[in-house]
């Protein structure tokens, strides 16, 4: 395990097992969410946003923490270790309105500077479909790589803590 791509809906945990791995496997953590978005949410340039992951994927070993479904391709690749955080969406709806409410106004060190901590409906709507519009997807492409990289599909924290556990 020395290029590690997590991936699962907003509130699934990815940034909670990024860094648990990373602290564990002592692996650099790369937070998606901190290299995309700029000061006052502003989106990264799509071209710039490749080119950012491809450097990224190049380097001898890390963990990538994150979704955007757009560039996953570059990560799964790259990786030879996959986790799908598979959590139950209302799980995650409810581990990103408490999140949310922890960090409200404040900036969370895996987002990008200058973006402080909200949650509106495009978000919770997202959550709530993951499951039927990202999650066939995710695992399409879980099957076309799992020759290739070792594919964890987890949907409880008890699988996750036995995982970290056996580390």
């Amino acid at each position: 395990m020395r290029k590690i791509a997590i991936i699962g809906s907003g509130g699934s945990g990815k940034t909670t097992l990024a860094t648990q791995l990373g602290g564990t496997l002592k692996l650099p953590v790369y937070h998606l969410d901190a290299m995309y978005w700029k000061p006052n949410w502003i989106e990264t340039d799509r071209d710039q946003w490749i080119e950012i992951q491809r450097r990224l994927v190049k380097k001898s070993n890390w963990i990538i923490d994150g979704n955007y479904g757009g560039t996953l391709d570059i990560r799964l690749e790259a990786s030879d270790t996959i986790i799908f955080l598979d959590i139950n969406r209302y799980i995650c709806l409810f581990r990103a309105v408490k999140r949310t409410l922890k960090h409200l106004g404040k900036n969370r060190t895996d987002m990008g500077s200058g973006c402080n901590e909200k949650i509106d409906f495009k978000f919770i709507k997202w959550i709530f479909s993951y499951p039927t519009k990202k999650r066939p997807e995710i695992l399409e492409k879980l099957s076309k790589v799992e020759n290739v990289a070792d594919v964890y599909v987890f949907s409880n924290k008890k699988e996750i803590e036995k995982f970290l556990g056996s580390l």
